[in-house]
């Protein structure tokens, strides 16, 4: 007996069964002993839904023989934890299809109510259970802030469905709606539902745009999806957009990516995403205790009539992922100062930019030197320890300072102030000149 669901959506196909299944993942939960008769049963299950519903029909057909083959073969013989099984049959037929959203898992307690869509009779009770679930997790919305230079930051870990996280993306996207820049990271993204792209893509364009199409196999159908001709607040049309990738990131996140890239309305930064391009379908078998998720249809991108299946998403500035944020607000800097139109606003911004890069890459100062600059000057006071200049005012607690140049330190973790030693003639360090961003600059003499 098997029941079906269709989830309409690019999500994480491991992650179906993962939740699913984690319901019931105590310490002591027990695995399945199976036998030979029941291994046979699990292929027949799973190779009759691939051979009516996965994307490629041939493909499906490949796939039945190989584990077929395999079974008659003998190979699945010392196999008997239901756990391992379904592993090893999951391998298997990706050995042929190669589709990272093609699952088979071992789910002992999964019901129709874990995966059930929108197109399902959901009750008022299943509907708030539901959105207290995904509000715990702030409907993927994980940081949102303004980093120095005006620059947005939302750092995005699911695209949840817009019935549910709608409001918490109208309220991110309004808060950053007068940043200079946009940066999105989607670094830790597995996926999610196309509804939210929908949502959030729509704040980058002045009009209705089409961002993609899924092909359904069973319906022969294709359903496009395009933004919306409405947002509620103020669009980011001319915005600069930074969207940071890793090689976690995956399916709808890899759609967002995708999206914006060929639209040539985002660079994207960081690793060559995951290769996840087809919607799933859930599938569960409860006397078998086993849930699969199946493609049932492939995206299709309006600009390259294709998709990013098996491949990823390659970004325009490759970089390592953990290197990923700090590239882009370079890049985003960078491209701010270029394009300010006064000294005032120029000079601010090379600022952060000078900040930022210290903290990439700290400029070398000789130990005889630092040495020197070690002393009390009023208020303030240097110390070096083992290599590094620390510094302390009145009291507040010291931080470590981070070289600019040779004479030009910024304090670790502040971004409105600089400190330049002033020397004499002859070489002698004679004080500190303290810089603040507003622009006001005050002396300190070194204590004689």
């Amino acid at each position: 007996m098997r029941k079906a669901v269709w989830i309409i959506a690019l999500l994480l196909a491991s992650a179906i069964i993962t939740s699913l299944s984690a319901q019931s993942r105590p310490a002591e939960r027990q695995d399945e002993t199976i036998d030979s008769k029941i291994q046979a049963e699990i292929i027949d299950s799973v190779t009759r839904v691939l051979n009516e519903v996965y994307v490629f029909p041939d493909v499906a057909g490949e796939m039945e023989k190989h584990v077929k083959g395999l079974y008659e073969k003998g190979e699945y013989d010392s196999i008997t934890s239901l756990e391992q099984f379904t592993r090893e049959l999951t391998d298997d037929l990706r050995d042929i299809c190669h589709d990272r959203h093609l699952r088979v898992g071992y789910a002992p307690d999964i019901t129709m109510e874990d995966i059930r869509n929108e197109g399902d009779t959901l009750t008022d009770e299943d509907r708030q259970k539901r959105f207290e679930r995904l509000a715990r997790e702030n409907f993927g919305f994980k940081e949102i802030k303004i980093l120095p230079g005006n620059i947005g930051y939302l750092k995005l870990d699911g695209f949840n469905d817009a019935y549910y996280g709608g409001s918490t993306a109208i309220a991110a996207m309004n808060f950053l709606a007068h940043t200079d820049a946009l940066i999105i990271d989607l670094r830790e993204n597995g996926g999610g539902s196309p509804s939210m792209i929908q949502l959030i893509s729509g704040y980058f364009f002045n009009e209705p745009v089409h961002l993609n199409s899924f092909y359904i196999r069973q319906e022969d159908t294709t359903k496009q999806f395009w933004t919306a001709a409405h947002v509620e607040g103020q669009r980011m049309a001319n915005t600069p957009i930074y969207v940071l990738t890793s090689n976690y990131t995956f399916s709808a996140a890899e759609e967002f990516t995708y999206n914006l890239k060929n639209l040539e309305r985002a660079t994207i930064l960081g690793e060559t995403t995951g290769g996840g391009a087809h919607p799933v379908q859930g599938e569960i078998f409860p006397n078998l205790k086993i849930a699969m998720s199946v493609p049932f249809g492939r995206a299709i991108n309006p600009v390259t009539g294709t998709n990013w299946e098996g491949t990823g998403v390659k970004p325009h500035i490759e970089c390592p992922s953990d290197q990923a944020l700090d590239v882009a607000r370079a890049e985003a800097l960078e491209m701010m100062v270029a394009k300010a139109e006064s000294d005032e606003e120029r000079g601010m911004l090379r600022w952060d930019l000078d900040i930022l890069r210290a903290q990439l890459e700290p400029a070398e100062v000789p130990k005889s030197t630092l040495q020197k600059y070690a002393g009390n000057y009023g208020p303030r006071k240097v110390r070096l320890e083992n290599g590094k200049l620390y510094y302390s005012r009145e009291g507040n607690p010291e931080r470590k300072l981070i070289a600019l140049s040779e004479d030009t330190f910024m304090i670790e973790g502040v971004d409105y102030f600089k400190m330049k030693f002033e020397k004499n003639k002859s070489g002698e360090v004679k004080g500190i000149l303290g810089m603040y961003k507003q622009g006001h600059i005050d002396r300190s003499p070194r204590d004689k």
